[in-house]
């Protein structure tokens, strides 16, 4: 018998419509809306059904794994699983991991070898996670990983990244494959094209390193100079061969900003305190190219927003296509002077 048509579906169907009218339950319905949508429209065969639960399995093992570390800010660690224990890559992964572990940050890798397994070695079983992906060849998790209950297996590449991605208040790279090029290129994409919320990016290098430099030259040369890129996309990173000014890069973007994400038609920043009159106008007066219209201004979280952690905020219309720029003005923020506030250095919540 067809699902399109069997009395199971019409259980289902039921089921939603009588639903509780809650908060949670709202998205539930959604979801399970969409689920009946894909049967009616079209029998699924045996692999897109394979896809799809295996997709929803991908995501019940990463909400329910990250779910009790909500209120830490969390740094994704990419690089290659091929760099030798004895490098000094490795070793500088590793003081990278541990040095900002301290700083309040947990890390997070792909669970496999080489930089993977530096980031977990570096910050400890305790303050780091492994996202793992089976391959044919060269992956399985690392000893500093193995086991724990922060280690994801996934079965997808795509709901891996998500949550790289998802969960990260900064990224951190260091030299490697084609699998770090193309977590460089998305991350930057994604950035770019404000799907990504404002993080830092720090592409970091063993002292005296070229691997960094020389992508940025090729960027400049090949896509800087032929208009495929604009000066503001090569600003949304930084390149650094220093563990200490790499942890300041991170600690830095957090000084005054805390986080941003539109509501409705506004893009809004949650900055640690507010700002002064003075601080606000220089903002307008150097930043009002990036508006669509109007001003930025100062905005106070909603009764209904449950999840503003009242903060003060900035809002403004944001023009499209802008979003590289704003990394420039968090540079300003970051920069302003919070010495009567309690909130001037970075709050890892």
């Amino acid at each position: 018998m067809s699902l399109v048509n069997s009395p199971s579906l019409a259980t289902i169907k039921n089921l939603v419509k009588n639903l509780p009218n809650t908060k949670k339950s709202k998205w539930l319905k959604k979801s399970f809306k969409t689920l009946i949508r894909i049967v009616e429209k079209k029998e699924l065969d045996r692999l897109e059904w394979k896809i799809l639960t295996g997709t929803l399995k991908d995501l019940e093992r990463g909400f329910q794994t990250f779910s009790d570390y909500k209120n830490r800010r969390k740094i994704t660690v990419f690089g290659s699983a091929r760099t030798p224990v004895d490098s000094p890559e490795y070793l500088l992964a590793k003081d990278f991991s541990h040095a900002i572990s301290q700083l309040g940050f947990m890390v997070l890798t792909g669970a496999g070898g080489g930089i993977m397994e530096a980031g977990n070695e570096g910050a400890s079983s305790n303050n780091s996670f492994g996202l793992n992906i089976k391959l044919p060849f060269e992956q399985t998790a690392n000893k500093f990983i193995f086991n724990d209950p922060k280690l994801i297996n996934f079965k997808y590449f795509f709901t891996r990244k998500l949550f790289f991605l998802k969960e990260s208040d900064a990224i951190a790279l260091f030299p490697g494959g084609f699998g770090t090029q193309d977590e460089a290129f998305e991350t930057i994409t994604l950035c770019q094209t404000g799907r990504q919320p404002l993080i830092p990016l720090v592409l970091i290098d063993k002292p005296g390193g070229k691997y960094w430099h020389n992508w940025h030259n090729y960027l400049v040369e090949n896509l800087l100079a032929r208009g495929y890129i604009q000066e503001d996309d090569i600003k949304i990173y930084q390149i650094t061969d220093n563990v200490e000014s790499a942890c300041e890069i991170i600690t830095n973007f957090y000084r005054v900003y805390h986080s941003s994400r539109y509501i409705e038609e506004l893009f809004v920043i949650r900055l640690n305190y507010d700002l002064t009159d003075a601080q606000l106008q220089e903002l307008n007066d150097s930043f009002a190219d990036v508006l669509s219209r109007g001003k930025i201004e100062r905005r106070r979280p909603t009764k209904s927003e449950k999840d503003s952690l009242n903060l003060p905020q900035i809002a403004f219309h944001l023009q499209a296509k802008k979003f590289s720029r704003l990394y420039q003005m968090i540079q300003l923020i970051n920069t302003f002077s919070c010495e009567e506030s309690p909130y001037c250095l970075p709050q890892y919540r």
